[in-house]
């Protein structure tokens, strides 16, 4: 994967609002910056609207008022100029694999959507991919039969295969087995050397020691900064309510 280091990414926020109604904010002006690689955690309560937070990055839902920008680029609202920079991972709870697909059918279309691979080279990118997130053993079993760990390799493989330097990762642990877990936590902070990586989760103890930056969020972004000066209580309890308790001089998520 070294080849496609994305040093010099920026990802901006520019005023973001967003609403499903005229009483349910799930954004509210926010505003950041990032910049290169490093792996930024959005650490929230499940319901928080994390999963409408990625969506309106990736252009998918249209903000009130607002920009996204990477690299300069107006992305907001248009799917396709925000899918040609940022490639996403969806939970896998909220997936259906009903489809006869195998791993590989699904990191070959993405190979082959982006036109710039055919024949030869198009079956040697897809297993650079395949091996990347170590698929090999399972790639070619249908979807369906695959456990959660494995689906998120391939679910991963697939968003690595479209090149963009922004990964976001809804939930990425949800539904996966402590081992798998630890698999996956040690996938991306490797893949967070090379790429801009965001990741939503409700439980921050795998990746909180791994992250560039923590955002607190619930209906909005709480707070943000470096790990060290996100976790604590009074920040957490901003997403968390009274499920952050403090036990034996250490910080627990009631989650």
């Amino acid at each position: 994967m070294g080849e496609f280091v994305h040093n010099e990414v920026v990802l901006q926020v520019r005023d973001l609002s967003f609403a499903y109604n005229s009483s349910e904010y799930i954004l509210s002006g926010e505003n950041f910056t990032l910049e290169g690689t490093g792996l930024t955690t959005i650490l929230g309560p499940n319901g928080s609207g994390k999963t409408t937070f990625f969506k309106v990055l990736l252009g998918l839902l249209k903000p009130i008022k607002g920009k996204v920008l990477v690299n300069g680029e107006d992305v907001t609202g248009n799917p396709l100029a925000a899918g040609r920079l940022m490639s996403y991972v969806p939970q896998i709870s909220n997936l259906r694999f009903s489809y006869p697909v195998t791993g590989r059918e699904l990191v070959e279309a993405a190979v082959l959507e982006k036109q710039k691979y055919r024949g030869h080279k198009c079956r040697d990118v897809v297993e650079k991919y395949i091996k990347a997130v170590k698929a090999e053993e399972f790639v070619d079993r249908k979807l369906g039969s695959l456990s959660g760990g494995q689906l998120q390799r391939i679910l991963i493989a697939r968003a690595l295969a479209r090149e963009t330097p922004i990964l976001l990762l809804d939930e990425p642990f949800s539904g996966i087995d402590p081992r798998g877990r630890e698999e996956i936590v040690s996938f991306i902070q490797k893949l967070s050397r090379e790429k801009m990586v965001l990741l939503t989760t409700h439980d921050p103890v795998l990746t909180l020691n791994v992250s560039k930056y923590v955002i607190v969020f619930n209906r909005g972004i709480k707070a943000m900064g470096s790990p060290r000066d996100v976790f604590r209580l009074d920040l957490l309890r901003k997403a968390y309510g009274d499920g952050v308790l403090i036990i034996e001089k250490c910080l627990h998520i009631l989650a």
